[in-house]
């Protein structure tokens, strides 16, 4: 009876134990603690701005990342003094989350990595087809959201670039002749759309690229450049693909048409896709090798970006949500980096 006793006390010690052992390992895999995670946004407009405007961004991020398992005791937001800062600071380490260009990503990519691509309206000609581009429908913002956009060369009303339109629409090649003889609106260097990427497609197509042409000037604005063209100062512009479509309403009412912009305006050439602006994340980081919270790190952004609250702040930086990236998404923009520099 003694012995029986004494196993049986055993026994239950030995299930309580068990019991107790599990319940602390529960709660321990349940939610690691995290001091601090250091965000770091690129300069879209001045700081202060952004500042303000991003700053309830750390809460919910908190909110979010608690829900799965990680208590963030300290969101830091801070702005870099230009889009290179944001990549350095990321490749030091000194920031874990970065919020940049994908040319900045391309540029620091053996030591970030990117987790996820801004999401942006779409636009219903979504083609390198220019016959799609010039069959007389307007060009419409959808309801999709893409990852990506495209560059544009848009000739207007002059009559060298009709001229030009009307061979494009018998699905003839322009000349590289024929393209240096126009007057050409550009943006700066830097500009995706409105530089880099219209420099790779007549690298492309001719062997040349914007620094070629004899008759460039460069814009302050897509604003000035569609004011030039619609006026006849320039007779092509280069810009985001979906330029028509934000510029219609102002085309004859400020920037000087004297017909629908679909009426004087044509495409003669449309770029590959632009993949947009990168959530990316430092190699350097302790917090971001833990692939785990990584993963919960993208997740908690894409909900964030599908909510009310979440879109009235990422609006101070253009985005409209986010979705999960890969890297060979931005090959282009590594193409252009090799070829244009």
């Amino acid at each position: 009876m003694k012995l029986w006793k004494m196993m049986t006390g055993m026994l239950l010690a030995g299930v309580l134990l068990a019991s107790g052992c599990g319940s602390t390992t529960e709660k321990k895999e349940g939610s690691r603690s995290i001091p601090e995670l250091k965000i770091a946004i690129s300069p879209y407009q001045d700081a202060d701005t952004i500042r303000t405007r991003t700053e309830p961004l750390g809460k919910l991020l908190q909110a979010k990342l608690k829900e799965k398992g990680y208590d963030v005791k300290k969101v830091s937001i801070t702005v870099g003094t230009s889009y290179n800062a944001v990549g350095e600071a990321l490749s030091a380490g000194s920031a874990d989350v970065g919020f940049i260009f994908g040319a900045t990503y391309v540029l620091y990519d053996k030591d970030v990595d990117v987790l996820l691509t801004a999401l942006r309206e779409g636009i219903n000609k979504d083609t390198t087809d220019l016959k799609v581009w010039n069959d007389g429908s307007r060009d419409t913002f959808t309801k999709n959201l893409v990852k990506y956009y495209r560059s544009a060369i848009v000739v207007g009303p002059s009559p060298k670039g009709q001229a030009l339109l009307a061979r494009v629409k018998r699905g003839e090649k322009p000349t590289w002749e024929e393209l240096a003889d126009l007057n050409w609106s550009v943006m700066s260097p830097a500009s995706a759309s409105g530089y880099l990427y219209p420099s790779l497609w007549l690298k492309e197509n001719y062997g040349k690229t914007l620094k070629d042409l004899p008759h460039v000037v460069q814009a302050d604005s897509y604003t000035t450049s569609a004011a030039r063209l619609a006026s006849g100062q320039v007779d092509v512009m280069v810009a985001y693909s979906h330029i028509r479509a934000k510029m219609e309403k102002d085309w004859q009412a400020k920037l000087g048409g004297t017909a629908p912009i679909w009426e004087q305006t044509g495409v003669i050439g449309v770029s590959d896709k632009i993949f947009n602006d990168t959530i990316s994340v430092s190699k350097s980081s302790k917090l971001m090798q833990d692939e785990g919270f990584r993963k919960a790190l993208g997740e908690a952004l894409i909900e964030i970006g599908k909510t009310d609250e979440g879109l009235k702040i990422l609006k101070t930086i253009g985005h409209k949500g986010y979705d999960w990236a890969r890297s060979s998404d931005y090959d282009s923009e590594r193409k252009i980096q090799k070829e244009l520099k």
